[in-house]
């Protein structure tokens, strides 16, 4: 018959600790006279055992109650079911398209020092680096990542008034947000880029769009955004990293930034995504100040809308945009320039407030 012995929780060995050391004590005394003169330290060492023990259970059942709420708590969280990017750390560097991958990774983390102003391959975009844009490296969720790139281009865009290529989109990326010049689709650093994307996406089934891709836009707000109260969140929130005017911090190697200027001739102009209201706000409100994500938000939705009217009111690089949404129905609700398929003035298309403008489309 194999005896199975129950096995002894934390406060059992606290008890039964004291309990045979008193035991111990009491067999080893030689007469029945001096185990009368030890009885008081004994019996002191054995009600030492009983209190402790007696915390030590109490604790262990607290700890045990609080384990079994966390894991109720727990099981009832709905699965995070967003798209996050492989680490590159997991590119294969070993192979030859795995060296091009990286380079990509390299292009979109660091593109200042390959393609800035002073850039070792080529000197075509103003000093930021697309992953100012497209978080760590395009792969943080509702961080503008790259999760859905390969899986749903080529694709139809309404402002560019056509399907267009992920080559067109990166030089679109090139010439808005870094205010630069596009690449020829057959030169290194553009098949790099691919490449990266590709392998960023590859487990993304064609047409599919994952949780967590792009932005994630905070509730249009009853009224318009306001560039007054968005100065105070931007001096109390955005100033210590991005500068007093905007101007950002440039990097020890001083041919790119550290943190990216948000307004000024280095900026993004007013072509690119985040120039529109919506995207700027979403972009804000769940991934900044820096270290912020999509769980815990920072700023309000009114604090999010206002720093971007706020920041998107000072002065930037212009490009012309009279050949983008010439089908101007398909115009955003916050696309700042007209001409427009309503009768709303640009300033409330840039500031809002916007749901009125939504209701005469859904109306349409």
């Amino acid at each position: 018959m194999v005896i199975r012995h129950k096995k002894w929780s934390f406060p059992s060995h606290c008890a039964a600790f004291y309990f045979y050391t008193a035991i111990i004590l009491l067999h080893h005394q030689p007469t029945i006279k001096k185990m009368k003169e030890h009885w008081f330290p004994v019996m002191l060492l054995a009600i030492i055992a009983v209190v402790v023990a007696g915390k030590s259970i109490r604790a262990y059942k607290r700890r045990r109650e609080a384990d079994r709420q966390f894991a109720a708590w727990l099981a009832a969280q709905p699965v995070d079911t967003v798209w996050r990017g492989t680490n590159a750390s997991q590119i294969p560097a070993y192979s030859d398209s795995g060296q091009l991958i990286a380079y990509g990774h390299a292009l979109i983390t660091n593109t200042a020092r390959y393609l800035g102003p002073r850039g070792a391959v080529a000197r075509i975009t103003n000093g930021m680096n697309c992953q100012n844009c497209h978080l760590d490296g395009g792969t943080r969720p509702f961080g503008n990542n790259f999760g859905r790139v390969y899986a749903t281009y080529p694709q139809f865009r309404a402002r560019n008034n056509g399907v267009q290529s992920i080559y067109a989109r990166i030089n679109d990326c090139l010439q808005r947000s870094l205010n630069g010049q596009p690449l020829d689709s057959s030169s290194r650093e553009m098949q790099a880029i691919y490449a990266y994307m590709q392998w960023l996406g590859g487990d993304v089934p064609k047409g599919v769009k994952r949780g967590g891709t792009g932005i994630k836009k905070p509730p249009y707000l009853d009224r318009a955004a306001d560039p007054a109260a968005g100065r105070i969140v931007y001096n109390a929130q955005c100033r210590s990293c991005h500068g007093s005017k905007g101007q950002g911090q440039r990097n020890a190697e001083d041919y790119g930034y550290t943190y990216p200027p948000l307004w000024g001739p280095h900026s993004y102009n007013d072509g690119a995504g985040l120039y529109r209201l919506g995207n700027f706000a979403g972009f804000v409100k769940y991934n900044m100040p820096f270290g912020t994500d999509y769980h815990h938000p920072q700023l309000t939705d009114e604090e999010a809308w206002d720093v971007a009217a706020f920041v998107n009111s000072q002065p930037r690089p212009h490009k012309d945009q009279s050949m983008d949404w010439k089908n101007v129905q398909k115009k955003p609700v916050d696309f700042p320039f007209g001409p427009y398929a309503d009768t709303f003035p640009a300033s409330q298309h840039k500031y809002g407030p916007f749901i009125p403008i939504l209701k005469t489309k859904t109306n349409e």
